[in-house]
């Protein structure tokens, strides 16, 4: 457990919770159980006083297995298994963070979104931005690959079927790191290890050695251009990437759960924070500041 006086920080049980900069609500397309209100009660619940409501934004059909799709979404896929995500409602979601503003006075709410592979879409980011008016948050993050088997991209969790395991993380480090050199609007980086989440099961442990070299380069780019790394909880962050970052020069960490469901609000929080804390990055003067080098 984590017991150390920061001044200014929440506390759960005893322990620091840190803000959750990654919260998907009933406006992202794979959160049918999303709610934005149930996820601010649950808030106030656990004594979490920020969050980001950060909905997803994927702007480019991609191949998806049906066993990757919410079930209330299956009818999106079009010729040849690709899947287009509805658009962001934004005056909605705007409409809905207002009444959540108000109705919850003690939680600090930021406004964002998930934009995934923004570095492709300049146009439709740019246009997205200017109708909304700009958001308090934005995680920039990488889901797809390019498909080997045709134009267009392939969700990185199904390119385990089309490659080796290790060249599926290597190749999705190497987008990342092209997104983190690019001018593309966002401050935090989401989940570089997302395609661990899907690390086949046959596959053996994970060979960190054989990728430290994309993952060192991916981090690097990201430390270069002033951005954040997101600690994201929906998976054990390992140690090792965190190493990595600081060894990159990274100046700072934020935490998101990547929640689609209120009770995965701040999942993990307690322990990833000690973890993060043990490897030399510390919590600034408020719940709602990034955690910076110690």
């Amino acid at each position: 457990m984590l017991q150390v006086g920061w001044r200014g920080l929440t506390r759960h049980s005893g322990c620091v919770l840190p803000h959750d900069g990654h919260v998907h609500t009933q406006f992202s397309w794979d959160a049918s159980r999303g709610d934005m209100a149930a996820t601010c009660a649950r808030a106030a619940q656990i004594g979490l006083t920020c969050l980001a409501f950060t909905e997803h934004v994927d702007l480019a059909p991609s191949t998806k297995s049906w066993d990757a799709l919410p079930e209330h979404v299956r009818g999106h896929l079009g010729e040849g298994g690709r899947f287009l995500a509805d658009p962001l409602d934004v005056d909605a979601y705007l409409a809905e963070v207002d009444r959540c503003r108000s109705a919850f006075p003690g939680l600090r709410i930021l406004t964002g979104i998930e934009l995934g592979e923004g570095h492709r879409h300049p146009g439709a980011v740019r246009d997205l931005l200017a109708r909304a008016g700009g958001f308090d948050r934005i995680v920039g993050s990488v889901h797809t690959l390019e498909d080997l088997r045709g134009p267009g991209y392939l969700e990185a969790g199904d390119g385990y079927a089309q490659r080796t395991p290790v060249q599926v993380v290597r190749d999705y480090l190497a987008e990342v790191a092209l997104m983190a050199a690019s001018d593309a609007p966002f401050e935090v980086l989401g989940h570089v290890d997302y395609p661990l989440r899907h690390w086949p099961r046959g596959a053996g442990p994970v060979p960190w050695e054989d990728f430290e070299d994309d993952a060192r380069a991916a981090l690097a780019a990201l430390a270069a251009s002033g951005r954040t790394m997101e600690v994201n909880t929906r998976l054990p962050m390992s140690e090792t990437f965190v190493d990595w970052w600081r060894d990159a020069g990274g100046q700072a960490v934020v935490f998101g759960s990547d929640a689609h469901r209120p009770e995965d609000l701040a999942h993990a929080f307690v322990e990833t924070a000690a973890m993060v804390a043990e490897h030399g990055f510390r919590p600034g003067a408020t719940p709602y500041e990034h955690w910076g080098r110690a």
